[in-house]
């Protein structure tokens, strides 16, 4: 009875909309923010308050001013910023997946400055946004053509659409998967107005399969690339040229969604194979799709390369309009390719991926050393080491495949590793890592050049006062 009292008279003290605009703390956003929006954040937050209040929850006035000076500062302060990924997971979707190529930054502030040429030839006539983009894709895949929109999974329902809505597709079961956000291949496949027919069993598929499953209603064949799992054991896959011989049998589009897609041959450098965008072209694909913001270091884009005539049907689908990308994307996407088109010495040297994976593991373990060098002065407030582990490629490629690294370890004495851990996210380049066995783990291998020092000044004024 005593709380619910005490919470009564929390309610009938709640200041008034105008009393709270006259609190110092904001008077700085009085300046600069409009009136009423200003005012209509007030409002949000005194519902919000209310309603917890009424619901139990322990709260006074301090909490109200705390959450209303915190929602403003959210509001007008970027939440897409630059962040520091010592997760260890090269390919972190909510990180950006692949880090941009050197170079990438300028093109990005020059696209931005003010207007830039998007679509429209040097007469001063509207032109083709995707020219450019299909000579590179065509001399780095060897396709007729190609061009691209907003991620795989509309290249995949915008390929669907194109050659098989209102007739069948035919896909192996164990092809069947999800990826990330809860898409799923049958329901994209729904959504495409394409009729899915699935053939085999989820570990054994032969193409008697397919082929029994042909009939007057077949619009393609489907494969696709199992990116971000993999089934072994008693298992059995058709390969893509005997997709491709049955198709031409019986005069059906194959098409090969390859999920990540390369563009480099991974395995001369001692990962393990990943599906190229090359092979499936010379195997006899007609069509290829694969994300761009993944092992080719791009942005985020879905990219489609094959047969000219599919190629140009996509194009003229009412979908692509709805599905096409900006002209930072198309900026960026150009420029990226256009580093592929370089000797490997000189990619590797600047690729955003490429770079990560194949960081020499004595560097990981210079860099994690010297971080750990300049947090000694903190040793009394938390033990600190450099230890052996493994990084992830995430990002539904190479997915069984980990990495050899070295991390900082950092178990903190007069703080919890979660709130630690909090505290570096909210830094203002924000640090995330990942905790384990009340240890708080820097991982080195996804750390970039010279953010060690970042990584330091952020503890200095974390663990200043603790």
């Amino acid at each position: 009875m005593k709380e619910k009292a005490k919470q009564k008279e929390i309610l009938r003290q709640i200041p008034s909309v105008d009393k709270i605009l006259n609190w110092p703390e904001l008077n700085e956003y009085l300046q600069t923010i409009e009136h009423t929006h200003l005012t209509s954040i007030i409002r949000y937050k005194i519902d919000d308050f209310r309603q917890n209040l009424i619901t139990g929850k322990k709260l006074n006035l301090h909490h109200l001013k705390q959450s209303i000076i915190q929602e403003i500062g959210e509001l007008i302060n970027p939440y897409f910023c630059y962040a520091i990924n010592a997760i260890g997971i090269v390919l972190h979707t909510g990180l950006g997946r692949a880090p941009f190529s050197q170079g990438i930054d300028d093109i990005v502030y020059i696209v931005s400055k003010g207007y830039s040429r998007l679509q429209i030839d040097e007469q001063g006539r509207r032109a083709d946004r995707y020219k450019k983009i299909n000579q590179l894709l065509q001399i780095l895949t060897g396709a007729e053509a190609g061009f691209f929109v907003n991620n795989n999974a509309a290249a995949t329902l915008l390929i669907l659409n194109t050659i098989a809505k209102g007739k069948e597709v035919i896909v192996s079961r164990g092809q069947l998967i999800e990826i990330g956000g809860s898409f799923r291949i049958p329901e994209i496949m729904a959504q495409s107005g394409a009729i899915m027919r699935e053939v085999g069993t989820t570990n054994r598929t032969h193409l008697r399969d397919y082929e029994g499953a042909i009939n007057d209603e077949t619009a393609a064949l489907l494969r696709v690339h199992q990116s971000n799992y993999r089934i072994s054991g008693f298992t059995k896959e058709v390969p893509l040229h005997e997709l491709v011989e049955l198709g031409k049998k019986y005069k059906i589009p194959v098409i090969d969604d390859l999920g990540s897609g390369a563009l480099i041959d991974f395995s001369k450098y001692g990962l393990p194979k990943e599906p190229m965008v090359q092979e499936s072209i010379e195997t006899g694909a007609d069509v290829v799709c694969f994300s761009g913001d993944k092992l080719i270091a791009g942005p985020q884009s879905g990219i489609i390369v094959g047969k000219k005539e599919y190629i140009e049907k996509m194009k003229k689908n009412p979908l692509t309009r709805a599905l096409r990308c900006d002209k930072l994307t198309n900026a960026v996407l150009e420029a990226t390719l256009q580093l592929l088109l370089m000797k490997e010495e000189i990619l590797m040297k600047k690729h955003g991926v490429f770079n990560i994976l194949l960081k020499p593991l004595v560097d990981i373990k210079t860099q994690a050393k010297k971080c750990a060098h300049m947090l000694h002065k903190y040793s009394t407030k938390m033990d600190i080491s450099v230890k052996e582990a493994v990084s992830e490629i995430g990002g539904g490629s190479l997915s069984t495949e980990q990495l050899p690294t070295f991390v900082v370890a950092l178990k903190p004495k007069t703080m919890k590793v979660d709130d630690l851990a909090r505290s570096l996210r909210q830094y203002h380049i924000p640090i995330f890592g990942r905790v384990s066995e009340d240890t708080l783990l820097l991982d080195f291998r996804t750390v970039l050049k010279n953010e060690e020092k970042i990584i330091a000044e952020a503890f200095d004024e974390i663990l200043k006062n603790k």
